[in-house]
């Protein structure tokens, strides 16, 4: 039989339950009944357990978070379902649907005194004793059992109050009997401190990072829970963890997620203002943090901005910023032997930090909590959209797509953003001199998609000066031409990533890199998008110009911290735009540029086989670059992107006019003859002055938009060619001295054509064509 499966939208992607190896992981499911002590059980999973009608059970849920309750049969309850309401679901954290674990609780003794207290807003106007008119007949009516930090509900005299259970002797939970003495005095509880504690970050509130979150279980949660598995197999587990990434990407959300999950004890270091200019204060600082999470273990010490107390002694000039590092240190050294203890850090600089702390023993690993990706948004902003009131035009997908570079705390404001804009909007029925709004105005307030859109149009997101990862939206068919062009990058990168076991099996090392070059406007970088769209790889474009304006040793930590986000965001193309500015010859230009000539490769030379990371070069000057780019290993595979021949050009045409309204009388074939040696751009230029010149003649004569052949012709006449015949000489000359086989090296002043070679594929627009000749 097989097993059942319960899928939750927004929240799980799919729950599995093993009833026969976790026979005590059951659904919740709603009731009716008010009772607050109370689940419910079918009578054959009660067997099935082992457990009795009136045993007192405990019921562990989310967030370490644990309730007692008595046990009854229901035989309307799914068997592997558990029914209980809804102030039981708040105590464990959970909702209707969400998976918890049940087992009888053995040790559960009757209370000798218990001490509640109500919730504020819930006794508001109520003068009669509390005691005598809720807590009395709620506990004499049943042993009713009780935990410390729940809340139960008490109606009576036609009022629910809630109360929260503050103490309980014996600990952590008892039974209320007869003879327990049951104190209420002292101030109600303030209703906004209980929604704090109930609002506490979990794991479900962070989107995007599974795999950061996975890792993060498996090196803290095990310690913490289970230290007794790394005493058996003989290790120490890991006693430091260091999250960096950009601001605002959730490394301090993680870190109160995974204390809030574990149940440890969380203490909070900013790094800035532990600092001190008074001598030994910020060491003692540090000391007495390390000191107070030994006292509360299990234990999570989290320091924010590490490389604001802990920056390279080398670098540093002042002994105050010495004696942390060194002081951190030997906090970190001591921690070892403390497996209780975990310490974690945050930073948006890695680099920055002492290389001392970063080895096996103190900081010994290292995770990226990294920009997210569109799968990764649309997560997030679900989560962020969950609680308010969208309208039904609202397309999450459309918005994750449409926020290329905005980090986690980039969508928070966004939706706040579109929230305030959608008040503003109803500002005209708002009355400021009110107390109270109109129902039917707060009714008429629910969050458009034009909200959102002008949220995106106020908001910028705060990595857009970081290098962005996405799969490119650019599609073969954008591209007019280049077959022959497009079957070799197949091979060279697609047939790799869908069929590796061939290569494998063949013993064939991988050729990974690939230099286009050929006139500017040919389509380069249009097809290393291509490329990495049709194999659904992520897409790295790094401008070798912008490199070079960085500051002293700032370009070769850039190309570091690129290669290494291609890796782990494999399979990835890394496309590197003009690589003829940062590839130059060395010795013929500046020493920042032959550093960083040095540096691409060496990083070139380091990706290892085993990781896809496909390396794309475009340059328009490949007579300029660096030979040791050009030997095996490096770039080996030359590709040549020629001007487009005609059957090119008569793709391309048809391609930037796909969607165009083209009138009949155009001749697109007459055009082709009329635009030899143009490039792939120059054929999207004409058709755009031409389509520019068709609304001006519309709107000035106003006749119906169209093309006609007389706006191409005009077009033409303003058009110039950008690649000369000496410009295509060049390049025949680079492919025949650097490889003689290089694909694609015909001349156009043989006899040969480039028909063979394909042409360029335009940018274009996704337009249309009508001509009675095609």
């Amino acid at each position: 039989m097989a097993r059942p499966v319960y899928t939750k939208e927004d929240k799980y992607a799919t729950a599995i339950l093993d009833q026969k190896n976790r026979p005590n992981r059951l659904i919740i499911a709603d009731t009716v009944d008010n009772d607050n002590s109370v689940v419910t059980l079918s009578q054959q999973k009660m067997d099935e357990l082992h457990l009795f009608r009136g045993d007192a059970v405990l019921l562990k849920g989310k967030k370490r978070r644990e309730t007692i309750c008595t046990l009854l049969a229901d035989n309307t309850c799914p068997n592997d379902h558990i029914r209980m309401n809804r102030v039981i679901r708040y105590n464990l954290r959970v909702r209707s649907g969400d998976i918890i674990s049940i087992q009888v609780c053995q040790d559960v003794k009757y209370g000798k005194r218990i001490h509640v207290l109500p919730i504020d807003d819930t006794v508001q106007g109520i003068t009669g004793n509390l005691f005598q008119v809720f807590l009395k007949p709620y506990f004499v009516e049943a042993y009713r059992p009780v935990k410390k930090g729940d809340v139960f509900i008490v109606c009576a005299a036609m009022r629910a109050v809630h109360f929260k259970v503050i103490e309980t002797d014996p600990a952590p939970y008892c039974i209320v009997a007869p003879d327990t003495v049951i104190h209420c005095e002292g101030d109600p509880i303030k209703r906004e401190e209980e929604e704090a504690s109930f609002n506490e970050i979990g794991y479900n509130d962070i989107g995007g990072l599974r795999k950061q979150l996975a890792q993060i279980k498996e090196i803290v949660e095990l310690p913490l829970r289970h230290p007794q598995l790394f005493k058996t197999i003989g290790i120490k587990p890991p006693r430091g963890i260091l999250l960096y990434g950009p601001p605002g990407t959730g490394k301090t959300l993680i870190a109160r997620a995974v204390a809030n999950e574990t149940g440890a004890f969380f203490f909070l270091i900013n790094g800035p203002e532990i600092m001190s200019t008074l001598a030994g204060e910020s060491e003692s600082n540090l000391r007495k943090a390390f000191e107070e999470a030994e006292k509360n273990f299990p234990a999570i010490i989290f320091i924010d901005q590490l490389d604001a107390i802990a920056p390279k002694r080398e670098k540093t000039h002042g002994g105050v910023e010495n004696r942390i590092v060194s002081q951190l240190l030997t906090l970190m050294d001591g921690v070892k032997q403390r497996s209780h203890v975990i310490v974690m850090a945050a930073t948006d600089r890695p680099n920055s930090i002492d290389s001392a702390l970063r080895r096996f023993g103190r900081f010994d690993r290292e995770i990226d909590i990294s920009i997210p990706d569109v799968v990764d948004r649309l997560e997030i902003l679900r989560i962020h959209t969950k609680n308010m009131k969208l309208g039904v035009d609202v397309d999450l997908v459309q918005i994750a797509d449409e926020t290329h570079g905005y980090v986690g705390a980039d969508l928070a404001s966004l939706c706040s953003e579109a929230a305030l804009q959608q008040i503003r909007e109803k500002m005209d029925v708002i009355d400021l001199e009110e107390d109270t709004i109109d129902a039917e105005v707060l009714d008429s307030l629910y969050v458009t998609q034009d909200n959102f859109r002008f949220a995106l149009n106020q908001l910028n997101p705060s990595t857009l000066c970081k290098t962005i990862v996405k799969v490119p939206t650019v599609k073969w068919e954008d591209i007019g031409g280049l077959e022959n062009v497009k079957r070799e990058l197949q091979q060279l990168i697609q047939y790799p990533i869908e069929y590796p076991e061939r290569f494998v099996e063949l013993g064939m090392s991988l050729s990974r890199n690939v230099l286009l070059y050929g006139p500017s406007g040919c389509g380069k970088t249009l097809l290393a998008k291509a490329i990495a769209n049709k194999c659904r790889t992520n897409f790295i474009s790094v401008k070798g110009s912008k490199l070079l304006t960085m500051l002293f040793c700032e370009s070769e930590a850039n190309i570091c911290d690129i290669f290494n986000k291609a890796r782990e965001k494999e399979p990835c193309v890394l496309f590197f735009d003009e690589l003829d500015s940062i590839a130059k010859l060395r010795g013929s230009s500046n020493d920042t540029a032959d550093r960083l000539t040095n540096q691409i490769v060496s990083e070139m030379d380091d990706i290892s086989d085993k990781k896809n990371v496909f390396i794309i070069g475009a340059t328009h000057q490949p007579d300029l670059i660096d030979a040791d780019f050009l030997r095996l290993g490096r770039f080996d595979q030359l590709i040549y992107v020629p001007l487009p021949d005609d059957q090119s050009r008569l793709s391309i045409f048809k391609t930037a006019l796909r969607k165009s309204p083209v009138a009949r009388d155009v001749n697109i074939k007459l055009l082709v003859k009329a635009t030899k040696g143009f490039s792939g751009a120059n054929l999207t230029k004409i058709c755009q002055h031409a389509g520019k010149f068709a609304i001006c003649e519309s709107i000035e004569k106003g006749i119906q938009l169209e093309i006609h052949h007389h706006h191409f012709e005009e077009a033409i006449k303003l058009a110039r060619r950008s690649v000369t015949d000496n410009d295509i000489r060049k390049y025949e000359m680079f492919g025949r001295t650097q490889h003689p086989h290089a694909y694609g090296i015909q001349s156009q002043f043989s006899n040969l054509t480039l028909q063979e070679t394909g042409g360029y594929g335009g940018q274009g627009r996704h337009l249309g064509v009508y001509d009675d000749d095609l």
